[in-house]
């Protein structure tokens, strides 16, 4: 089985590299698509702080595309870990996701912080963040993962 998934916009502005590191204070635009929507496909958007954005990493070549376990960065210091286990973007469907901190919404634009996406990515959704859907209890994870995260939104 397969899907067709169209991108209902684009990220406009921001980075034009996918960095690894420092993301937390870039700012980007996510633009609709004008022959698919209409601003009042925002409306109420603004009354949210935080949004998920769900984009595809459509920079990673076929040849690259991770499904098994691998060194999260390469590094070797770093467990042997299934791509599902990890965050990178060489996953099979190469979709990346994020939550955001809203900035401004504007017409068919919405103006976010945070968004570890580049200049161009398509954009697959938005969705606002609501506190019901965050995760209930306890949230743990590897010591490796704090690691790799430490510089991730701030400059380490």
């Amino acid at each position: 089985m397969s899907f067709t998934l169209t991108p209902i916009g684009h990220v406009r502005g921001g980075r034009a590299d996918a960095i690894d590191d420092d993301w937390g204070a870039s700012r980007a635009t996510i633009a609709l698509d004008p022959d698919k929507f209409t601003p009042d496909a925002f409306a109420g958007l603004a009354d949210f702080s935080h949004a998920e954005v769900i984009f595809l990493f459509d920079k990673v070549p076929d040849n690259k595309i991770e499904t098994g376990a691998r060194h999260p960065r390469n590094r070797a210091d770093w467990p042997l870990v299934g791509i599902f286990a990890q965050r990178g973007k060489n996953r099979p469907n190469r979709l990346g996701l994020t939550t955001c901190r809203i900035v401004a919404v504007d017409g068919l634009t919405v103006e976010v912080e945070g968004l570890d996406a580049i200049d161009g990515t398509p954009v697959l959704d938005i969705k606002p963040v609501m506190v019901e859907f965050l995760p209930r209890g306890d949230v743990r994870q590897p010591d490796w993962s704090h690691e790799l995260m430490q510089g991730y939104w701030e400059k380490s």
